[in-house]
C-alpha cells in the first residue's frame, strides 16, 4: 500500500512539473522580445559620412495564434521604434502556420503592422521559406509594399552610407547570390547582405564584411546540456544564433520573435537585434 501511494505521488509530481514546464514554454513564446545589441566596426568607403548607423534586425514574426497575434506584432513594432533605428531590416518568414487552438492570418494581415515602423532610412525586407508556402510569395510581397517596405529579391539598394543586398530564400526561392553580391558592391557604400537563412554565410564566402539573417529561432526548444533538438539549416548547429566573426566577416543570426510548429519556446527567448555600425 505504501509503495502504491509513493508511486501515485511521483506520477502526480511529474504531471504537475510537466504542466508547469508547458506553461513556461507557452508564456516564453508569447513574451516580448529581448533586445540584443552588437557593435560592428567596418571600413567606410571614401566619401561616406563617418557616423554610426543603427540597424534594427527583425525576423520570423510568423503572425499566428495563440502566441503571435496581430496585437503582439504591433507591440513589437512599437518596441523597435523606441530603439530609434536609422533603418529597419526584415529577414523573412512573416506568415505563420496552423497551430493548436490558434488562428492563421492572411499575407495582408501578416504584413500590415510593418506600416507602423519608423526609421529615417526606411524599411527593407527579404522573403523567407514560409512566405513561399501555398504560393503566397507574391501576396506577401504585395502586402509588404503596401506597408511601405522595400522588398529586395536578388537586388541591392543604396540607403545613405549603406549598400544593402537582399538574397531570395535559399530553400524555396531562386537565390542569385553572385548577382546580388555584384549589385551590392557596385553601389559603393558599406556592403551588407540580408538573407533569411544563415546558410548564405557559407554559400557566399567571398562577400564581406557583414551579413544579417534569421530562420533558426535559436533552436526554439533548447534543453540544457543537450542543446537544440533540431535546426532547419544545412550547416546544422554551426550558426544557431548570435554573432559570429570568421575570416574578417561578421554574421548575425537573430532568433526571431515568432514560432514555427508548436507555439512554444524553451531556452531560446524571442529577440530582435540592434546592430550599430561604426567606422574602424
Amino acid at each position: 500500500m505504501r509503495s502504491q501511494r509513493f508511486l501515485i505521488a511521483i506520477l502526480i509530481a511529474a504531471a504537475v512539473a510537466g504542466l508547469l514546464l508547458l506553461w513556461h514554454m507557452v508564456r516564453l513564446a508569447s513574451s516580448m522580445p529581448v533586445v540584443r545589441e552588437a557593435r560592428v566596426a567596418l571600413d567606410y568607403p571614401a566619401g561616406v559620412p563617418r557616423h554610426p548607423i543603427r540597424i534594427a534586425l527583425i525576423s520570423d514574426t510568423h503572425m499566428s495564434g495563440p502566441d503571435s497575434p496581430p496585437a503582439r506584432i504591433k507591440q513589437i513594432v512599437t518596441a523597435v521604434n523606441a530603439q530609434r533605428p536609422d533603418i529597419v531590416l526584415l529577414a523573412g518568414d512573416y506568415l505563420g502556420n496552423d497551430k493548436p487552438l490558434g488562428a492563421r492570418y492572411s499575407p495582408a494581415e501578416s504584413t500590415a503592422p510593418f506600416a507602423r515602423l519608423r526609421a529615417p532610412l526606411g524599411v527593407l525586407a527579404v522573403l523567407g521559406n514560409h512566405d513561399y508556402w501555398n504560393n503566397s510569395a507574391q501576396a506577401v510581397r504585395a502586402g509588404l509594399e503596401r506597408a511601405g517596405v522595400t522588398v529586395l529579391v536578388n537586388r541591392a539598394i543604396r540607403r545613405e552610407s549603406l549598400a544593402i543586398g537582399g538574397v531570395d530564400d535559399v530553400i524555396h526561392g531562386r537565390p542569385d547570390i553572385a548577382g546580388t553580391v555584384r549589385a551590392t558592391r557596385s553601389l559603393g557604400g558599406i556592403p551588407i547582405l540580408l538573407a533569411h537563412e544563415p546558410d548564405i554565410f557559407v554559400l557566399s564566402p567571398r562577400f564581406g564584411p557583414l551579413m544579417l539573417t534569421g530562420h533558426t529561432h535559436c533552436g526554439q526548444v533548447v534543453f540544457p546540456l543537450i542543446g537544440a533538438l533540431w535546426l532547419p539549416s544545412k550547416v546544422g548547429r554551426r550558426y544557431t544564433c548570435g554573432r559570429y566573426d570568421e575570416g574578417g566577416r561578421t554574421l548575425i543570426v537573430t532568433g526571431g520573435v515568432g514560432t514555427s510548429g508548436l507555439p512554444i519556446r524553451l531556452g531560446a527567448a524571442p529577440e530582435f537585434w540592434i546592430v550599430t555600425i561604426v567606422p574602424k
